[in-house]
């Protein structure tokens, strides 16, 4: 079964909008166009519900169950507890609060394993723990590929080791890690596993139960909703981790490590995308599962898509002497976040994209530490080519008629 594209594009208006006619949108890293029942739900909620939750007035109870039937619905589709996951202003908010959590939890002379691979939101905030007398040891990605190597991890692993904090898949490498892999090796040697899921989730929402991370965070705006940032901390961990939010919220999980009070109406609207997520499953299967299930039938039914249409764009970047890829030239083992080192600047090539249509962007994408590590000169960063589901064929066809252009 193949991804019905343009019943997809027609469940978002940024598609419809004609200020954004005839641009193709590659910048989906770093942010997606929101699906309508988003945008439906958050303009409802500040029409009819803008006001303090859980009150038993109408307009107030109301308010509080759809903040309610967001994070159940997430939840189930996360394959994850209700009370497992947390809504937060953004990701990187998110780890910093988790960071200061583990500072209080861990003692002198526990480690913990960081990469360099990761986005800096996922790997400044943990370093930072040195000050407190954590030892920090790196696991280091291949120069040459940006290949983070599971083997490698071993070498790092010891009974002082208490947490491994790793990307699912970087923002400029694309190349996909083993969470359950790794997730299983952490914990055979009794370290917790933290993951960034951030540039993986928008390819699909993963069932992060059965991956076995005992925290996973990832951002809403880049998952066709608000600019919200989602996590999952599992109850044995949660439990155990000090308490960020105020003292008389200790006794719930999702609140103890929220420690400023939740956007009402974004999180209300993060229902949004499970309802996109259940209208994608309704349109192409007929079987009836349970939400995880659901959600794993639509992750893989995304990634069908954008396998398909992204390798003939890795396969031009790998025919082109001028241009170095990032990552590995197979779609099958990366999401298509593509970045490409050039002779020029990312920025200037970004910007001779634009008049031909093409919406891109270049820099380094505060992945300082994996463009260093592969040589890539940061005052010229990299190109960036980002999609999702909705993008189509004919999309990436002009693409690469652009790239001829520039190039």
């Amino acid at each position: 079964m193949q991804l019905d594209v343009d019943f997809v594009r027609g469940q978002f208006p940024a598609f419809s909008e004609p200020s954004l006619a005839k641009q193709c949108f590659f910048e989906n890293a770093g942010g997606s166009y929101p699906c309508a029942p988003v945008v439906d739900r958050l303009t409802r909620f500040y029409r009819e519900r803008k006001v303090q939750p859980y009150f038993p007035y109408d307009a107030s109870r109301v308010a509080g169950e759809e903040m309610d039937e967001a994070r159940q619905r997430m939840a189930a589709i996360l394959g994850v507890a209700t009370d497992e996951v947390s809504f937060g202003p953004s990701s990187t908010q998110n780890t910093y609060v988790l960071s200061q959590a583990f500072r209080q939890f861990l003692k002198p002379g526990d480690a913990v394993i960081v990469t360099n691979q990761d986005h800096e939101a996922n790997s400044g905030p943990w370093r930072r723990l040195a000050d407190s007398g954590i030892e920090i040891r790196e696991w280091k990605i291949h120069p040459d590929t940006g290949h983070l190597d599971p083997d490698d991890l071993d070498a790092l692993l010891d009974d002082s080791v208490r947490l491994v904090v790793f990307p699912h898949c970087s923002n400029v490498v694309g190349e996909i890690n083993d969470v359950a892999k790794i997730t299983a090796k952490a914990h055979a040697a009794g370290a917790y596993v933290c993951v960034d899921g951030v540039s993986y989730a928008p390819h699909g929402f993963p069932n992060v139960g059965k991956l076995g991370a005992d925290i996973y965070l990832f951002s809403a705006y880049k998952t066709y909703g608000p600019h919200q940032g989602i996590m999952v901390i599992r109850r044995a961990l949660g439990e155990r981790l000090p308490n960020q939010g105020h003292y008389f919220n200790g006794d719930v999980l999702y609140k103890r490590f929220t420690p400023a009070g939740p956007d009402h109406a974004q999180v209300a609207a993060s229902a949004g995308m499970a309802d996109y997520l259940e209208t994608l499953y309704s349109r192409h299967f007929q079987d009836h599962r349970d939400a995880t299930g659901r959600g794993e039938a639509v992750h893989d039914l995304m990634r069908d898509h954008e396998i398909r249409i992204l390798q003939p764009l890795l396969d031009y970047f790998a025919s082109k002497n001028s241009v170095r890829l990032l990552g590995p030239k197979d779609a099958r083992k990366r999401a298509p976040t593509v970045a490409v080192a050039l002779e020029g600047s990312g920025e200037d090539a970004a910007a001779a994209l634009a008049p031909h249509g093409i919406n891109a962007g270049g820099g380094d994408f505060y992945a300082v530490r994996p463009l260093e590590a592969m040589g890539v000169d940061l005052s010229k960063g990299v190109l960036r080519l980002s999609f999702v589901h909705y993008t189509t064929q004919a999309e990436i066809d002009h693409l690469i008629v652009a790239l001829d252009h520039i190039l």
